[in-house]
């Protein structure tokens, strides 16, 4: 049987905590006479003057514990970060890619998480299919924004067919409460080339626009298809000419929306536009970049930051002479050249390699950066010239790991490799940054530059 309460994991030295005398293995039961359902609950009823917090200690005795004081952080570490067990998704989605996924991988990578929660703490998007009217009224009432959904289309049959779930064409409502109470939102469409692209699209747009403004932005992207479909929902790549008329409904749209709310709304992603042909849209018309976790402006911020990196780099810092290498998804490679062509440009004794990795794992329909492994990169580069170091977006990377998705390491890499790997963080600073100056060197400053405009992107969509 599960026991009750919240299990603290660990507390901060020198922390209110400590001094409050709390203690790893104790349990959180309650605050101010109320049990804490998740991180939220307790955020919530933290934030109070005094509260307090009913305890189980180790031995079983039970502790009051007072504190006087206006919230701030007590320094606990709670077993589970969101306090309560991970919400798994209810549908069976045409395009989902976890079912994509080949037999064998780490467990976690077969997870399917349709938690709202998630939304708030990572940015994540949710089909709102397994939410009930007590998380909608929770979200309200703590007024936790920006919500991401998953919306796909407005079709309430056709959601329910494209997610294999009867209730997903009644989940949209929820959207409805969510603009009554002014909670800010975004959404998402995956686009399956014949199914909710065209009349659908254009359906789905219209009837996006009448939670404007709450719904503050919406993202279109291509469906991604692996080679391991066997079984699955027949499904069709988009093309250049498909990209073009998805592009012609979403760019129509822009223009009515900015005259009529002064905003552009509905985005393609990069991937749209390199399908296309086309260029990539400028810089105003990303509003911001909104929707940059769903690769929706990436390159044309990495353009925009290296730009300006390179205007504002300290001209009596001249980096030393080297030779370095890059690799990248296939998708960006074009992209990723155009910006260390310039850096070339300004820096000529700075010699780069830049290598596309094609996605022999996955399939090479699956082209973008984030979702290439160990393997592929160490097979195609081996014997190829690496210069002194090879740099490597983040976005391969576990969050916060240095693990490939298929469980090789930066390390195990450099060892096969014999040339050092450096992580490379997003952003046009971070690139230039890394390209001109060994890791671990003290960097020159920048005049007047500060990066950090690009967030953490866990779609796969990077360099």
């Amino acid at each position: 049987m599960k026991k009750k309460g919240h299990l603290i994991q660990s507390v901060a030295p020198g922390s209110i905590a400590e001094e409050l005398e709390l203690e790893a293995g104790d349990r959180l039961l309650a605050i101010d006479g109320r049990e804490i359902e998740d991180i939220f609950d307790y955020e919530y009823c933290m934030d109070s003057d005094s509260v307090v917090m009913l305890v189980e200690k180790a031995d079983g005795e039970l502790w009051e514990v007072e504190t006087g004081h206006e919230y701030e952080d007590l320094g606990i570490t709670f077993e589970n970060g969101l306090m309560s067990d991970y919400r798994s998704c209810c549908n069976k989605c045409i395009f989902c890619f976890i079912d994509q996924m080949p037999p064998g991988m780490r467990e976690t990578l077969y997870f399917k998480d349709d938690d709202s929660r998630l939304s708030f703490l990572q940015g994540n998007y949710v089909t709102l299919t397994n939410m009930k009217d007590h998380d909608i009224r929770r979200i309200i009432r703590f007024k936790l924004a920006p919500i991401n959904i998953s919306v796909h289309t407005t079709n309430p049959q056709l959601r329910c067919r494209m997610l294999n779930n009867r209730f997903a064409g009644k989940a949209l409502e929820m959207i409805d409460t969510l603009y009554e109470a002014q909670v800010p939102m975004n959404g998402q469409i995956v686009l399956c080339k014949g199914i909710n692209d065209g009349q659908e699209l254009e359906r789905t747009v219209r009837d996006l626009t009448k939670w404007l403004p709450w719904m503050e932005s919406v993202s279109v992207v291509p469906v991604g298809l692996s080679r391991f479909r066997e079984g699955l929902y027949p499904l069709e790549a988009f093309d250049q000419a498909s990209a073009i008329e998805t592009l012609e409904i979403i760019e129509r749209w822009q223009k009515l929306l900015w005259k009529e709310h002064g905003t552009h709304f509905i985005h393609a992603s990069d991937e749209f536009y390199l399908l296309a042909g086309r260029e990539l849209p400028e810089e105003e018309r990303y509003d911001g970049y909104p929707q940059l976790e769903n690769g929706v402006g990436m390159l044309r911020l990495l353009d925009s930051e290296v730009t300006e990196a390179l205007e504002t780099m300290d001209e009596a810092a001249v980096p030393e002479p080297e030779t370095v290498s890059v690799a990248t998804g296939l998708l960006a490679l074009p992209w990723l050249e155009k910006q260390i062509g310039k850096i070339r440009k300004q820096y000529p004794h700075k010699q780069v390699h830049l290598y596309g990795i094609r996605n022999d794992f996955f399939g090479e329909r699956i082209t973008v950066t984030g979702l290439l492994t160990g393997q592929d990169i160490l097979h195609q580069l081996q014997g190829k010239d690496l210069g002194s170091r090879l740099l490597l977006s983040e976005s391969m990377f576990r969050s916060g790991e240095e693990v490939f998705l298929d469980d090789m390491t930066r390390q195990e890499l450099e060892n096969a490799l014999q040339v050092p790997v450096n992580i490379v963080k997003s952003g046009g600073l971070d690139l230039v940054r890394s390209l001109l100056y060994p890791s671990g060197e003290d960097t020159p400053a920048y005049r007047g530059y500060e990066c950090g405009s690009l967030q953490e992107v866990r779609n796969g969509d990077r360099l």
